[in-house]
């Protein structure tokens, strides 16, 4: 089980304990945080749940995919090197602390 703290725009930090194979959205809306919409359900076709993972958790997930940057290309805040859709990072089971940072927006 993987600690994910997600922390807002306005830098307040919440920890949420998510098991392998969930994704951060699904933790995040399961855990009814604010800033993380997920409004397609975790099928890449909206940014609702555009996350900036810490860089130094970068690794702990798979690659961007190109249909995962085009589709970060409609998030509303803006994007940075480590922009993310929460519905595309997966805990693995060798995961252990992530920190992800919220935008300002997500419609």
């Amino acid at each position: 089980m993987a600690v994910v703290k997600f922390v807002s725009f306005e830098g307040e930090s919440t920890e949420v304990d998510v098991s392998p194979g969930v994704s951060l959205m699904q933790a995040a809306v399961n855990a009814g945080l604010d800033g993380i919409i997920g409004e397609c359900g975790g099928s890449a076709m909206c940014a609702t749940c555009h996350v900036y993972v810490d860089e130094n958790d970068a690794h702990k997930f798979d690659a961007k995919t190109a249909p995962e940057a085009e589709m970060l290309e409609c998030a509303v805040s803006p994007l940075k090197p480590t922009s993310r859709l929460g519905c595309q990072l997966v805990i693995r089971d060798d995961c252990d602390n992530i920190t992800v940072y919220l935008p300002e927006y997500q419609q």
